[in-house]
């Protein structure tokens, strides 16, 4: 369950701190296709992750977490670009990052092993 699985909390408040920071560069910036862009992946992740929990079959459980891993790569590239081009500022990018680096971490460690 949602409640006991600390992937996907770290997950979803990632998601959320990322979503309202996206909202407000769309609001402030007009910035439109890095913020749906980064929005797009980094919910993607706790998306495939809750997926998994309700796996058919081993082998589909796999694949959700592996969807999750490639998501969370894209969202450090956007999160990169977003600091790169000015539209994150420095201490954001480094609790963006540090909180993505966790949820990185976490992920591993309940990838099965050996995949």
């Amino acid at each position: 369950m949602a409640g006991d699985n600390v992937v996907l909390n770290k997950s979803a408040e990632l998601s959320a701190k990322v979503v309202a920071f996206c909202k407000q560069v769309q609001n402030e910036r007009r910035e439109y296709e890095m913020t749906r862009q980064l929005i797009r992946s980094v919910t993607s992740i706790g998306a495939n992750l809750s997926e998994a929990n309700y796996a058919q079959s081993t082998a589909d459980f796999i694949s959700k977490l592996k969807i999750a891993e490639k998501e969370a790569g894209e969202t450090g590239y956007w999160i990169k670009l977003m600091h790169n081009t000015g539209y994150l500022e420095d201490k954001l990018y480094y609790n963006f990052l540090q909180a993505h680096l966790i949820q990185v971490l976490l992920y591993l460690k309940v990838l099965p092993s050996g995949q």
